[in-house]
């Protein structure tokens, strides 16, 4: 099966590094595209790309003020990632269930 294209699916979106780490800069708030730049050390058609596909995915918004363009990541939109890493949480409880029991054991046979 053929995978979606990138900007057409949230999980192919945030797949690419670099927008994984737009996505993290703008969780801590509002930032233009020359802050993401610098931050980065990306070039600024790189970093236009990448949040054009953020964008077309509603990832993130955007704001005009002047010739500057402002970005805010739209994280309600990374609910079905957050929930899917979730149905797994099962797994994470079960182990650290398992691994707390045999630190019990360990501790009683001191």
């Amino acid at each position: 099966m053929a995978r979606l294209a990138t900007t057409s699916d949230v999980y192919n979106a945030i797949a690419e590094p670099q927008r994984r780490s737009i996505i993290n800069l703008l969780a801590k708030g509002e930032l233009s595209v020359n802050d993401i730049t610098e931050t980065l050390e990306l070039n600024q058609p790189q970093a236009s790309k990448h949040l054009k596909v953020l964008k077309e995915v509603d990832l993130v918004t955007v704001r005009k003020a002047g010739k500057q363009r402002f970005y805010n990541l739209n994280g309600e939109n990374l609910k079905p990632i957050h929930d899917w890493v979730m149905s797994f949480a099962h797994l994470w409880t079960e182990r650290f269930d398992r691994l707390e029991t045999y630190l019990d054991e360990l501790q009683g046979k001191e």
